[in-house]
C-alpha cells in the first residue's frame, strides 16, 4: 500500500503545490484508488510513476471545487485512452448530478462503465481484502472523511513443519494457510493456526479533509497506521479556522493524539504560509510535532509506503 500525494494546497494551486488529491496504489491487485480529484490531478498523474490505466475507485470528500474540478477531465481522458475497465466513484449526494450535467453540457460520452455511489456514514465498500467506511466531518457543506481498513490475515504458513507432520500438499495446505482445522485421511485433526506465524494485522488509513476538529475525524482515525489530515492554518490563525471550518496544525495533531494514530501526515495548506512570509509551513510542522511528534508534512509527489505492524515494530526495536 503506497500513498502518493498529488496535490497538497488548499483552495487554489500554487507554483509548487496542486490542489487536493491523494492516490493509493495497491500493487498486489494492480489497482489505483484516488481520494479527491482537484483541478489538474490528471496532469499530476502524468508527472508521477502511477498508471491511470489502473484507476478503479475514486472517493470524494465534498463538493467544493478544489476537490472535484479535476474529476471530469480525468474521466474523459481515461475514456479517450481506452485503457480503463470501470471506475466506481463514491461521494456526497449531488456528485452524480454534477457528473451527469458536466457530461451533458460538454457532450462527453464515456467508453467504459462509471458507477456513482451516494454515500452515508458507515461501510461503503468491502471485498475480501479491504473495508472502506466513511463518516461525517464538520465543514461548511456536507463533507465526509474516509477510513480504509485492510483485513487481518493468517501469519506465514510453515511448509517445512507441515512436511515434517507428513501432511500431503494440495488443497489441504490452502485450508491450513487460512487457519482452518482439517481432518486428514488417517484421522489426525490439524489446527491450521498451529502451522502459521502470528496474525498479520491489517493496515489502516484515515483521510480527513475538509474539517475543523471534530469527533467524526477522531473516530475514523482510531488506531490508524497513518492519518492524512488537513492543516490549512497555523495555530495563531485559529479564529480564521473556526470561521471557515478548517483545521489548524494543532487540531490535526490533537486528532492524531486522541485517536492513538501511529503517524500523522498533514496536507491542504493555505498559500499564506509561503516561504518568506512571517509564518511558514515549517512553523506549522513544529506546532504539530509539539503535540504529536510522529508528524510529517506532505508535499506534491511525496510517497509513503504504509508498513505492516510487524515491520513497524521491528523498525522501532532496531532504532
Amino acid at each position: 500500500m503506497q500513498i502518493t500525494f498529488l496535490g497538497t494546497s488548499s483552495g487554489v494551486p500554487t507554483r509548487g503545490r496542486n490542489v487536493s488529491s491523494v492516490a493509493l496504489r495497491l500493487p498486489q491487485r494492480a489497482e489505483l484508488w484516488l481520494f479527491d480529484c482537484g483541478e489538474g490531478t490528471q496532469h499530476q498523474l502524468l508527472r508521477s510513476d502511477l498508471k491511470s490505466s489502473q484507476l478503479s475507485r475514486i472517493f470524494i470528500t465534498h463538493m467544493h471545487g478544489d476537490h472535484i474540478f479535476g474529476l471530469m477531465g480525468l474521466l474523459a481522458s481515461c475514456g479517450l485512452a481506452g485503457n480503463v475497465a470501470r471506475v466506481d466513484i463514491y461521494g456526497p449526494p449531488g456528485l452524480n448530478e454534477y457528473i451527469q450535467a458536466a457530461s451533458r453540457y460538454s457532450h462527453t460520452h464515456f467508453s467504459y462503465p462509471i458507477k456513482v455511489h451516494a454515500i452515508r456514514p458507515g461501510v461503503i465498500y468491502e471485498d475480501n481484502e479491504f473495508t472502506v467506511s466513511c463518516g461525517l466531518l464538520h465543514h461548511r457543506i456536507p463533507a465526509f472523511g474516509y477510513r480504509l481498513a485492510e483485513k487481518d490475515r493468517a501469519g506465514r504458513f510453515d511448509v517445512e513443519k507441515a512436511k515434517a507432520l507428513q501432511i500431503p500438499p494440495g488443497r489441504i495446505y490452502g485450508q491450513l494457510k487460512r487457519g482452518e482445522t482439517v481432518t486428514l485421511a488417517d484421522g489426525r485433526v490439524i489446527n491450521g493456526t498451529e502451522l502459521c506465524g502470528p496474525t498479520e494485522i491489517g493496515r489502516k488509513i484515515a483521510y480527513c479533509t475538509d474539517t475543523v476538529y471534530c469527533e467524526g475525524a477522531v473516530e475514523l482515525a482510531q488506531d490508524a497506521d497513518v492519518l492524512i489530515h488537513e492543516a490549512t492554518f497555523a495555530h495563531q490563525d485559529a479564529d480564521m479556522a473556526f470561521q471557515r471550518l478548517h483545521s489548524t496544525s494543532t487540531m490535526a495533531a490533537q486528532t492524531a493524539l486522541v485517536a492513538k494514530a501511529h503517524r500523522l501526515i498533514m496536507t491542504h495548506f493555505s498559500p499564506r504560509y509561503a516561504p518568506g512570509n512571517s509564518l511558514e509551513l515549517k512553523d506549522l510542522l513544529q506546532e504539530a510535532r509539539a503535540i504529536f511528534p510522529n508528524t510529517d508534512m506532505a508535499y506534491d509527489f511525496m510517497t509513503y509506503d504504509v508498513p505492516r505492524r510487524r515491520e513497524l515494530e521491528l523498525t522501532e526495536v532496531s532504532v
